[in-house]
């Protein structure tokens, strides 16, 4: 079987740590290099109910999308979440290993799983690499719709292909409007509005959408918006991860069983759909009150 830093060393150069953003903290955060990886299991989140599915998997590396510790810390104290995560790693000899947004620009990356996900065409990278001759790797995707879907259609699509979560997908435009291509960014993406534009695309579909990104870019532009739950956007990185190592694996005789996670770790659990009518429609039992003659101010309440 192979070693820790074997096994580590391949996923470096799937995803290299130097292709990380500088904010970013991706690597090793928890193994000892010489001890023996039989089994692998991939997830978006380094959280509590991961590693507990590690454990009672009897993995040996537990490989995530988000960092542990993206910000620092000065204790790994089992009194804090992340803590208890840290101790429970070590006391079963479970390595963690940590691929953001060096998996997000990699070839393939993030946005290939997504577009796989949804049956999409992928043309280009949304931000190209500057550093990658070839074109392909960067941030996002731009990809072909074939045949053409409404906007409708294409969210029913995502909803149907993607992770259920308790959000399912926010639309914004017309839901006849074509869509012939659309750009697709796993994650959060309202950052990428100004690419998004660029490439004209019908549609951009991502996570984390903010009222005052969203509502500008519909104000600039007939683009359609899909906005997904966080984690539903990049579960699937972690398929794709997994058989790349798999094929690996075949290639080099490791024999490694690797699993992907099932564990739904998107925060929100429940939705609750609106019931209220629009404002400018009375209440029951609302009494409505006529401007009196002297209200001509047209001040805002």
């Amino acid at each position: 079987m192979p070693r820790l830093s074997e096994v580590i060393a391949v996923l470096e150069t799937l995803w290299p740590a130097e292709r990380a953003e500088s904010w970013d903290a991706v690597g090793t955060v928890v193994g000892e290099p010489g001890q023996e990886v039989t089994r692998v299991l991939f997830a978006v989140d380094p959280v509590q109910e991961t590693v507990d599915e590690a454990v009672k998997l009897g993995a040996d590396l537990l490989v995530t999308h988000h960092p542990l510790y993206l910000r620092g810390t000065t204790t790994v104290a089992a009194s804090t979440f992340k803590g208890r995560v840290v101790h429970t790693l070590i006391k079963n000899d479970i390595a963690l290993h940590v691929a953001h947004t060096n998996a997000d620009t990699a070839d393939p990356g993030v946005s290939d799983a997504l577009a796989g996900a949804l049956d999409l065409r992928v043309v280009r990278p949304l931000v190209p690499d500057p550093t990658d001759p070839e074109g392909r790797r960067g941030l996002g995707r731009v990809c072909e719709v074939d045949p053409p879907l409404t906007v409708g259609e294409l969210a029913a699509r995502a909803a149907a292909c993607l992770p259920a979560t308790a959000q399912g997908i926010r639309v914004a435009g017309d839901p006849e409007a074509p869509v012939r291509t659309v750009a697709v960014s796993g994650g959060s993406g309202d950052s990428l509005f100004d690419h998004v534009r660029a490439a004209g695309v019908d549609a951009f579909l991502t996570a984390d959408l903010r009222h005052h990104p969203a509502s500008e870019a519909r104000a600039e532009s007939p683009l359609a918006l899909l906005d997904a739950a966080h984690w539903a956007t990049e579960w699937p990185w972690c398929e794709l991860a997994a058989a790349q190592l798999d094929e690996i694996s075949d290639r080099h005789g490791w024999g490694l069983r690797v699993h992907v996670s099932k564990t739904v770790t998107d925060p929100w659990t429940a939705h609750a759909a609106s019931s209220r009518p629009s404002p400018d429609t009375a209440l029951p039992g609302s009494a409505s009150r006529a401007p009196s003659p002297a209200d001509t101010s047209g001040a805002p309440n």
